[in-house]
């Protein structure tokens, strides 16, 4: 009888190592084109003269039913009427940049702006910056003289004007405004160029937005541009949009306040249009 060898224990296999959960990190969306701001810059007087059109429209068809009177020629100086404009063309700049982010690049909205996440301490701190940084610019008009009246003062021609430039100054301007300077220009700006270079003229760009309200009042000029490189620098250093919004927030809330408690409620504005 062949003789029976004992069997050899089989050897231990290893198991097969459990499956680790690898946070992959998110991939940054893909960079800003010289072509986008070719076709931005495009747009913007399209998107003017079609708000334009639209705001024109809508006074044709509301002044009837409400009976205002208000003819053609003071439509340029009407506040409500600016109001409307301005509130169709950011209308119609959102549309275009969401178009231009989803179907031009293929990205997601907030990731292609570089909007990330922004704790409840953070915003705080923002607002408190924006509302120090009115302080401030309330400080240097004696340093830097300037008593020529500006066109952005003769809009506050009534109470309810004020209110209305204050809710368009505080849940409009900061975000559309941040939008098309920290958010679209400063991208193509950086991503073709470089950080300073975005900084520095998203800054000037700013400023060259506001001219027009603050005509004739070049101290005020220098202090908007003055905002803007701060705004710009917040987004800069943060890489993200958020927190030059609510810099920006803050700022403009806390000038409607102070102009508010100034006027007792909006209702003493001769001193503010210096009559």
């Amino acid at each position: 009888m062949d003789e029976i060898q004992p069997q050899t224990p089989p050897q231990d296999v290893p198991a097969p190592p459990e499956a680790v959960a690898v946070e992959v990190p998110e991939s940054a969306p893909a960079p800003w084109r010289v072509r986008d701001l070719f076709l931005f810059l495009a747009f913007v007087p399209i998107g003017f003269l079609v708000a334009n059109i639209l705001a024109g429209l809508g006074y044709a068809l509301i002044l009837p039913a409400f009976h205002w009177q208000l003819n053609r020629e003071k439509l340029a100086t009407d506040p409500f009427f600016l109001l409307s404009l301005q509130t169709f063309f950011y209308g119609l700049m959102l549309a275009y940049v969401y178009v231009l982010i989803a179907v031009g690049h293929s990205q997601p909205f907030w990731a292609m702006l570089r909007w990330r996440r922004i704790t409840a301490g953070r915003i705080l701190a923002c607002l408190a910056g924006g509302a120090f940084l009115t302080l401030a610019i309330a400080l240097l008009p004696p340093i830097l003289p300037d008593t020529n009246q500006f066109p952005l003062e003769n809009m506050f021609n009534s109470r309810a004007a004020a209110y209305a430039i204050g809710v368009f100054a505080i849940l409009v301007a900061p975000f559309m405004e941040e939008l098309v300077f920290r958010g679209v220009l400063f991208g193509i700006f950086e991503s073709q160029v470089g950080l300073r270079f975005a900084i520095v003229t998203t800054a000037i760009l700013f400023g060259g937005l506001h001219v027009p309200e603050y005509w004739g009042a070049w101290n005020h000029m220098l202090l908007i541009f003055f905002v803007g490189l701060v705004f710009s620098l917040a987004r800069g250093r943060s890489g993200s949009l958020a927190p030059s919004v609510f810099l920006h927030v803050g700022y403009n809330g806390s000038m409607m306040i102070a102009l508010f408690l100034s006027t007792q409620h909006f209702r003493n504005l001769n001193s503010l249009l210096g009559h």
